[in-house]
């Protein structure tokens, strides 16, 4: 199999496309390594490391060098960012398909390593809201947003870059650059969340009032962003 048929999912592609050129990036994650193998066949960026805590994962990762006869992959069986040193220079780091509280997890527990990380790129399967809050009072900014959708699961991947800048609640939790775009997949994703709320509305009894007056309110505020 030549390089030049590797073909990443929809996501994947998004998150290479956010990479800026020549980055020294970190996968965090990296699950068969198949966006760092990307970016280096397609000069996007000279070296990466990927690393993952499942060795299984990282097995087939190493398979997919050999294959894709990449040299320029430090492979490390690492829990989020314990492995990563100064010395390795990295100032890019891509963090997907964790939920939000494993990827703050990550960050937090090593802080201190994030001093020279200028860019982070995140597609958090739960709450993004969590991931924009957090990284923003960590003095990261929203560079961009991306949502996607495959196999019936709308994905949001964000792009942060090392500078200060306040965001309202509202910009939060729906993004500041996604309620700007308001694209058909950002409404679509606001639709689930009130069909969501509304099942859940189902459930809960009636003479528990107040949680059902929060939720239809909550779903108000949903409606009202929606573009459509």
């Amino acid at each position: 199999m030549q390089h030049n048929k590797l073909k990443l999912s929809k996501r994947l592609m998004l998150i290479a496309n956010l990479v800026d050129k020549n980055s020294k990036i970190i996968d965090v994650g990296c699950d068969h390594a198949l966006l760092d193998i990307y970016l280096i066949k397609n000069g996007i960026i000279k070296k990466a490391i990927a690393s993952d805590i499942n060795v299984g994962a990282l097995n087939q990762a190493l398979k997919n060098v050999k294959l894709y006869n990449v040299k320029d992959i430090d492979l490390r069986l690492s829990d989020g960012l314990d492995s990563l040193t100064k010395d390795d220079k990295v100032d890019l780091i891509t963090i997907s398909g964790l939920g939000d509280k494993k990827i703050i997890d990550i960050l937090e527990n090593n802080k201190s390593k994030l001093k020279d990380i200028k860019t982070i790129i995140v597609q958090s399967n739960t709450s993004p809201w969590k991931i924009r809050l957090y990284l923003s009072n960590l003095g990261y900014m929203i560079k961009d947003e991306v949502q996607v959708e495959e196999k019936g699961i709308i994905y949001t991947i964000i792009k942060f870059i090392l500078k200060e800048k306040k965001y309202s609640k509202k910009e939060i939790f729906f993004g500041p650059i996604l309620l700007k775009k308001k694209d058909d997949t950002f409404n679509k994703n606001l639709k689930n969340m009130v069909d969501k709320n509304n099942d859940i509305l189902k459930k809960i009894p009636k003479r528990m009032f107040l949680k059902r007056i929060k939720l239809k309110l909550f779903n108000i505020k949903i409606k009202k962003e929606m573009n459509i």
